[in-house]
């Protein structure tokens, strides 16, 4: 008897601390956030409703959206100072990129979420680029590797085990692409303290003015 396995790599947990994290870390980050953009909000409507019952995962509501796009640093470790001068060379830089839209269809399972791939993905490096850019000019270095996948997780995985169910979950879905407008990237404080990526503004800075 021939035993068909499922070829995806398993589930992982999340949440595992990673360097320099721990309960009551804050970071400085830039991100494209969705607070403001309901096509966005029913995709993930959709495909929250066909996970909830999937076990370990933890699912991100519409307010905790996000697209990753570049670290600043630790919060304890960047002088206020070196914040402003950041932000203000950012601004120049971003004046000179124009607004875009980004389309989200189907998610992807990866072993710790599952997650949409943004299209097109040139705009938001550009962003990226001109992000890192400002942060290499005040702080002579930058932290993450140059290489960026623009994606936005629907839910993190919390545990381990099968990737099957959470496939399965995801292929009953039949929902239209999303999508949305995007005139500005934040730059957020950001903790993980309850298995999800929360933040407290700080400031948004606009593209193409």
């Amino acid at each position: 008897m021939t035993r068909h396995t499922d070829a995806r790599p398993p589930m992982a947990d999340h949440w595992w601390w990673r360097p320099g994290w721990q309960p009551g870390t804050r970071f400085l980050t830039f991100h494209f956030t969705f607070q403001n953009a309901p096509e966005v909000h029913r995709l993930a409507a959709a495909y929250r409703t066909a996970l909830a019952d999937v076990a370990g995962l933890d699912l991100v509501p519409d307010r905790w959206l996000h697209l990753t796009t570049q670290g600043l640093g630790f919060a304890d470790t960047v002088p206020d100072d070196e914040v402003r001068a950041v932000l203000a060379a950012a601004a120049t830089r971003l004046a000179a990129l124009p607004p875009f839209d980004l389309t989200l269809h189907r998610p992807e399972t990866t072993p710790e979420a599952i997650r949409w791939e943004a299209t097109p993905t040139d705009p938001p490096a550009a962003v990226r680029t001109a992000l890192r850019d400002a942060i290499r000019t005040v702080r002579g270095t930058v932290d993450e590797p140059d290489g960026f996948t623009p994606h936005i997780s629907i839910a993190y995985s919390n545990t381990t085990g099968p990737a099957g169910p959470v496939q399965a979950a995801l292929d009953t879905v039949d929902a239209s692409p999303a999508t949305t407008h995007i005139d500005h990237v934040d730059l957020v404080r950001l903790n993980r303290d309850r298995h999800m990526y929360e933040w407290d503004a700080h400031t948004p800075l606009p593209l193409g003015q």
